[in-house]
């Protein structure tokens, strides 16, 4: 009997007491773990949109933003879903039948339709906002201006979506909300890093926006747009040139070749074997060039290429003014610029017309650059025509040429980018699959998604959560135990006795 006892001391674990103890102990720690577990887990993702329209000077375009609808309180990070280019050219060409200009945007609205989760219409914000093109056209033709928006507002009237209006945008907003979409997407706001410049390049204007410490904005105010973002303060500086786009400047380039109204025109800029009969009526039918026609002209002119990209250098120079300028320092024009400063991101058709010649990869040296679209602009036209054959329209391909030295002559003696600055431009189409240009920054600003201050985070991550409940959930069944196995004993030895 002695003996039997002696083993039931050694076990106490077999009592009924014991084994009620530690199952209820065991269910209540995976009961807290699990309850921890499924509270903080990450729930099904649903989303908030946003459609904004780039009404440019030679095509419109629709983009569609998303981002979490749980994080809709300056937390959530908005993204690019999709983007649709309008067929035909831009609003401001409607101007002598202004309803094509809302038809022009039909289809695209129809995608967007198909995007957008039906639920979500209604709640979707939709805007459009008019750039260059249509500040020249409201310049031109004030009227013509007002029935091109009135006929653009009837279709985005109709659609499902919130319709919160169309508006042209000045040169700045273009310049400022260009440089908020490069750092937003670039993660260099919300971390307070070192801001990227904005250079922006459209058909009729062309802006250049970036964060210099050492500009005195008491020198040109008008240039001057101040930010609160995330908590960190951002003096911009910011320019937009009106006429300065790649169309427009290559109406002002011909404007200056033509002065004397000849009825030949040999053009260094477009390549040899080029010949284009072209219309004085059509060549100066814009605000930029219209005071310049000179008169008693014929009414069309031979264009001829020749080729030669060191005196297509001399054109484009010819578009600037470098000597009037009132302010300690300019760019051109006589319009003040303070010294560059970090990196800058070129996009628009900066990209697209340096990627078509090979001629992003900014690493290489000025000089290469330069040389490479030399031998570029001496090719034969016929040569590129059947090397391109089929694949970019005609009127494009002639132009690549002017446009690249134009680029070329903008960056390094517009903007004074040196041969040791160039390096620090990239030349960009999109960040991480978002479209680099102002509309993402438009959208932003009209829904104040960036907050001034930077908002409030949880003291832990969730899965840092998670880890403390489950090691505090152990450390407190292991405490159990040893507090089980001190009172044990004692209450079996009890039993025994009785």
């Amino acid at each position: 009997m002695s003996a039997q006892r002696e083993m039931k001391e050694k076990k106490p674990w077999h009592t009924p007491l014991t084994i009620i103890i530690t199952v209820i102990g065991v269910i209540a720690i995976v009961a807290l773990v699990t309850v921890a577990v499924l509270q903080n887990r990450p729930v099904p993702q649903k989303y908030k949109y946003g459609i904004v329209l780039d009404a440019g000077s030679s095509h419109t375009a629709l983009y569609i933003y998303e981002w979490p609808a749980e994080k809709d309180n300056n937390t959530g990070r908005v993204e690019q879903k999709h983007s649709c280019k309008v067929k035909g050219k831009g609003i401001s060409s409607y101007a002598a039948e202004p309803e094509k200009a809302g038809t022009s945007l039909i289809d695209c609205m129809r995608e967007a339709e198909l995007q957008v989760p039906t639920k979500r219409h209604r709640e979707t914000p939709l805007y459009l906002g008019a750039t260059a093109g249509m500040r020249l056209l409201k310049i031109e033709d004030s009227a013509a201006s007002d029935k091109v928006f009135q006929a653009v507002e009837q279709t985005l009237q109709r659609s499902p979506f919130y319709y919160q209006g169309a508006r042209i945008l000045t040169g700045q907003e273009e310049g400022a909300f260009g440089w908020v979409t490069v750092n937003y997407l670039d993660d260099r706001l919300k971390q307070g890093l070192e801001t990227t410049g904005a250079l922006d390049l459209g058909g009729a204007s062309t802006q250049i926006s970036f964060v210099s410490r050492n500009y005195d904005i008491s020198e040109s105010p008008s240039n001057s747009v101040t930010f609160r973002l995330y908590g960190n303060d951002y003096n911009l500086y910011t320019h937009s040139f009106l006429c300065y786009g790649k169309d427009q400047v290559l109406k002002k380039a011909l404007a200056h070749q033509t002065q004397s109204g000849p009825t030949k025109v040999q053009d260094p800029c477009f390549h040899p074997g080029y010949s284009v009969k072209r219309d004085y009526a059509s060549l100066y039918d814009s605000p930029c060039v219209s005071d310049m026609k000179p008169k008693g002209a014929p009414s069309e002119f031979t264009h001829i290429g020749e080729g030669n990209f060191s005196q297509c250098q001399e054109v484009v120079k010819s578009l600037f003014n470098f000597t009037a300028c009132t302010y300690s320092r300019c760019s051109f024009d006589g319009v003040f610029q303070p010294p560059l400063q970090g990196p800058f991101g070129a996009f628009s058709a900066y990209y697209f017309v340096m990627n078509f010649l090979n001629l992003t990869d900014t690493s290489f040296p000025l000089e290469t650059v330069k040389k490479n679209l030399a031998n570029y602009c001496a090719t034969p036209w016929n040569e590129l025509k059947q090397r391109h054959l089929g694949r970019v329209k005609e009127k494009y391909l002639a132009e690549y040429c002017f446009s690249g030295t134009y680029i070329l002559t903008l960056l390094t003696e517009g903007y004074n980018f040196t041969k040791e600055k160039f390096s620090d431009i990239k030349f960009i189409k999109e960040i991480k699959g978002s479209d680099a240009g102002w509309t993402l920054g438009y959208m932003l600003n009209l829904t104040n998604m960036i907050p001034a201050e930077a908002p409030d985070s949880p003291p832990l991550p969730h899965a840092g959560y998670v880890s403390i409940v489950t090691v505090i959930a152990i450390l407190l069944f292991i405490l159990l135990i040893l507090c089980l196995r001190s009172i044990w004993p004692r209450c079996s030895k009890q039993q025994q006795i009785v």
